[in-house]
């Protein structure tokens, strides 16, 4: 069994201690610097009162992000199969000759 890793992420100037799978460590330290950019351009770009709104702003975006991959994965999915059926039926077509 793998040990676990303790480690101290920050966001948005506060430290929070983990303790996670070596695995997850690169991860998280990406996201936490991604979470941190993101909320200095919210910042700079409009008029935020406290770390609520940006945090929340910051959460919108990511799901955001996350629900149109999701989408558009499944529009390819979608497409990939009516791609497939095609061929299918140009197959069966040829091989019933």
């Amino acid at each position: 069994m793998e040990d676990k890793l303790k480690i101290k992420i920050s966001i948005a100037d506060r430290v929070y201690p983990l303790t996670v799978e070596h695995s997850q460590e690169e991860g998280l330290r990406s996201a936490s610097k991604k979470i941190d950019i993101t909320i200095k351009q919210f910042e700079q770009n409009y008029a935020v009162r406290d770390k609520q709104d940006v945090l929340a702003m910051c959460a919108l975006q990511f799901a955001s992000q996350v629900e149109q991959k999701q989408l558009n994965t499944s529009y390819d999915n979608d497409d990939a199969l009516e791609r497939l059926q095609k061929l299918d039926d140009k197959l069966s077509r040829i091989l019933s000759k």
